[in-house]
């Protein structure tokens, strides 16, 4: 018995050619059974209903492998599976930009992105994009508080070398004054400076998906309250918002819109610590947003951690459970 699957590499070849290994014999390689431009198409029996492969570039003399782990093809189920693979570089590592910043609305607002593996070697790649608040906690200790930072490069690094989530482009943006920005109501100006001015310069950037699903903000305490604000009011632009340890009805609206407003086409992440992380009003926002209804394990997703406290290290900690939850591959899913 064999199995039928697809395989489309997209990628600007300069030189050699592109071919497929698999590991029914990893010796051997397949060439494209169709090639249109920079669009490489194979089509493949195999026996397997699970197979591992890697683009490969044959220049000859030697080979280029595709970097990073190697691919898998859900055969069984006839996966029709687009890559846009990379060769050079290291696959372990992202990088850090240094600060940018976009003068909008009488302020100077500042952020760093955080690029992932293969960035930039292939420009027809796009990539998904997380904005996320309090920016400077983000990726160095000397900029965050109290020298307590997220590790958000280093998570990152690791979920791509795992291939368990899409290779996503993060948004770092640094508070001005978080007080006023990340609550009623100054969120609504902060949010009009975010998607009238911050994003559309990020878009011209860096290469980056337009759809809203494949943009998605995350925040802790008050930034997850601004992170809620801004996926629920502008559900055109953002699809989908992680909110930790948030401190929901302190100073904003939040619960009254949710009751009162249509159900909007997003996907939440919730979590808090317990006992004193925000859970009661992290579980109140949960409980309405069901009964509103959100599916959980679909488009709500809810978690509490005993004993996690309020504060980066704290964060740091489970970070990767709603990056997974907000860009996980799935088979058959978004392009890897």
């Amino acid at each position: 018995m064999s199995f039928s699957a697809k395989v489309t590499i997209i990628y600007p070849l300069a030189a050699g050619e592109m071919t497929l290994r698999t590991e029914d014999d990893w010796s051997r390689g397949i060439p494209p059974t169709h090639r249109e431009g920079n669009r490489f198409e194979f089509e493949l029996e195999t026996p397997t209903e699970v197979l591992a492969f890697k683009p490969v570039v044959d220049h000859g003399t030697h080979l280029d492998w595709s970097e990073g782990n190697n691919y898998l093809l859900y055969a069984l189920a006839g996966h029709h599976k687009i890559i846009y693979p990379f060769f050079t570089g290291s696959p372990d590592h992202g990088r850090i930009t240094r600060i940018h910043t976009v003068e909008a609305m009488g302020r100077a607002w500042r952020m760093r992105f955080y690029l992932p593996p293969g960035y930039g070697e292939n420009p027809l790649k796009r990539y998904p994009v997380l904005y996320m608040h309090d920016g400077t906690n983000l990726f160095f200790p000397h900029e965050a508080f109290m020298g307590q930072q997220w590790q958000v490069g280093k998570t990152m690094d690791l979920l791509n070398g795992l291939s368990v989530i899409e290779r996503i482009v993060v948004v770092g943006l640094h508070a001005i004054d978080r007080m006023h920005d990340y609550t009623a109501p100054g969120y609504h100006d902060y949010g009009r400076a975010v998607v009238e001015h911050i994003k559309p310069y990020v878009d011209a950037q860096v290469s980056t998906l337009a759809d809203p699903s494949a943009n998605a903000v995350m925040g802790s305490s008050l930034g997850g309250v601004v992170s809620m604000h801004l996926a629920w009011q502008y559900p055109e632009v953002f699809g989908a918002a992680a909110c930790l340890s948030s401190t929901f009805g302190y100073q904003d609206d939040l619960f009254e819109r949710v009751a009162s407003e249509a159900k909007k086409p997003i996907r939440l992440y919730l979590d808090s610590g317990w006992p004193r992380d925000n859970f009661e009003r992290t579980r109140h926002m949960r409980d309405i947003l069901l009964l509103h209804g959100f599916d959980y394990g679909h488009d709500l997703l809810h978690f509490t951690f005993p004993h996690a406290r309020h504060n980066e290290l704290h964060w740091a900690d489970r970070i990767h459970v709603p990056f997974q939850f907000l860009f996980g591959k799935r088979a058959g899913g978004r392009p890897s």
